[in-house]
């Protein structure tokens, strides 16, 4: 039976160097969001730069809100 004992003990060691099974703080987890937050939205902001370049050159389609925002004169009716 030592040689069941050493093998359980052995597992048991190797499961707690397992990143995933060692309980994280409140701070680190707060860290971690901290910073899957701001890049995200360092990304939003990417992609929001890139699309209003894109609409800059005419390169892409504008959607209703956009074509509100840079050509307000397409929805006056006022000439109606």
């Amino acid at each position: 039976m030592g040689a069941e004992e050493a093998a359980m003990e052995q597992e048991k060691n190797l499961s707690s160097h397992n990143p995933r099974t060692v309980p994280i703080t409140e701070a680190q987890f707060l860290s971690w969001k901290r910073r899957k937050d701001a890049e995200a939205s360092a990304k939003r902001e990417e992609t929001a730069r890139k699309r209003a370049e894109d609409i800059a050159l005419g390169a892409v389609q504008m959607n209703g809100r956009e074509l509100f925002l840079h050509q307000p004169w397409v929805f006056d009716n006022s000439q109606y």
